[in-house]
């Protein structure tokens, strides 16, 4: 591909998002914004995923058990689907957000980010990720996975939020930079997050348990170990690591052990699974949700993914098969030291993975697991969804 052309895609971009996000979304919203304000009326944007997102779920819930509210949900499509097909959901969704009194994101949007709020709405960031793991937003604007700073800048991806949840005291300063908002940290309310809730029911953990026996009925009795890892590169084409050697685990370890294997939802195409360990090896990223893999693994074996912070509440053993480690560093960076801040060891290949699980007693320290939640997730207990809530009528 020549510069020339690289050049000229790059305008062409630039004018279809100031086309966009500097006219047509801003106008669209004035026009509708002169109707009033409605006091109970919410909308929940999906902003990638069609998926419903796991925080929005137990506010919607309880909003639901209040009565009264007028519950508006859209899907928006961003980063993932054609242009034509983003900006039509955007203009769909505009007329609801213009009357609406809360709007509730759950990940970074051009599209929220460009519009000119009236003051009686507040935009509330439910972030879909606990703690403060790797680098995002302004934090990443300088790597090689953020846009730049000038970017950030002209088309803001994180703009004019009036709340923040945020899982413990301990990561408000990491999000105060990931958003922009040194000068407005009172906005980032360490209540904890929604979607941890769940974690202390043991209604949910007997539904999880229900669910694994009813698509893997042979994993009664067994040791359930989870893979699941985070992305690599950009948002539009994310890729699956395939370092794991499932064969290999499957060889060292033999029939106590099944593997479930939750990949990123951003993630198109997954490793497909050798032949040979059907029945020890499962993806089941299309059949569980991930708090529920949570629920019923005994081991959890990750990387770079937040997830360990919600598995911290299950003072559980995790291996971290960090193989990328220095190019991981450069392209995206983390808020804290990971060899300081992971609570398990870390790996780099297949060989050093079973050797840990074969000698698990050995290195788990669950105290140094309760060290970590206590620190990332104090704000998490159950309570989440109603601390916000009333936080918000404030």
């Amino acid at each position: 591909m020549s510069k020339c052309y690289q050049f000229a895609r790059k305008a062409a971009r630039d004018l279809y998002k100031t086309w966009t996000l500097h006219y047509l979304y801003p106008s669209r919203y004035r026009r509708f914004a002169k109707r009033p304000a409605q006091e109970k009326k919410a909308v929940f944007l999906q902003v990638k995923s069609p998926q419903l997102a796991d925080n929005f779920m137990p506010i919607m819930e309880k909003m639901e058990e209040e009565g009264g509210w007028i519950i508006k949900i859209h899907c928006l499509g961003e980063g993932v689907s054609s242009h034509k097909a983003v900006r039509e959901n955007c203009l769909k969704a505009l007329e609801d957000i213009a009357d609406a009194k809360y709007i509730f994101v759950n990940d970074s949007s051009y599209f929220t980010g460009c519009l000119p709020l009236r003051t009686e709405t507040k935009l509330i960031q439910l972030w879909h990720a606990c703690g403060a793991f790797k680098k995002f937003g302004y934090s990443s604007a300088e790597n090689s996975f953020g846009g730049g700073i000038a970017d950030l800048e002209r088309f803001p991806l994180h703009h004019g939020y009036s709340a923040v949840t945020v899982s413990s005291p301990e990561v408000v300063w990491a999000y105060a930079q990931a958003f922009h908002m040194e000068q407005e940290r009172e906005k980032i309310l360490p209540v904890g997050i929604p979607r941890t809730d769940c974690f202390f029911r043991q209604e949910s953990y007997r539904r999880a348990y229900e669910k694994l026996y009813q698509i893997l009925p042979d994993c009664f009795g067994k040791k359930i170990i989870l893979y699941a890892p985070t992305f690599r590169g950009k948002v539009a084409r994310a890729a699956a690591p395939d370092v794991l050697d499932f064969e290999q685990l499957h060889g060292a370890l033999g029939e106590d052990y099944i593997i479930l294997c939750k990949y990123h939802p951003l993630v198109k195409r997954r490793p497909i699974m050798p032949d040979t360990c059907a029945g020890y090896v499962t993806d089941v990223t299309e059949q569980m949700d991930i708090a529920s893999l949570l629920m019923v693994s005994d081991i959890c074996i990750s990387d770079y993914s937040s997830l360990i912070f919600e598995y911290s509440l299950m003072e559980r053993p995790m291996i971290f098969l960090a193989y990328d480690l220095e190019e991981y560093y450069d392209d995206r960076g983390f808020y804290y030291p990971y060899e300081e801040m992971t609570p398990g060891p870390i790996v780099k290949t297949t060989e050093e993975v079973i050797q840990r699980l074969q000698h698990l007693e050995e290195w788990f320290d669950a105290d140094q697991v309760c060290r970590f939640r206590d620190k990332f997730m104090s704000a998490c207990d159950g309570h989440a969804t109603e601390r916000l809530l009333e936080a918000l009528k404030t």
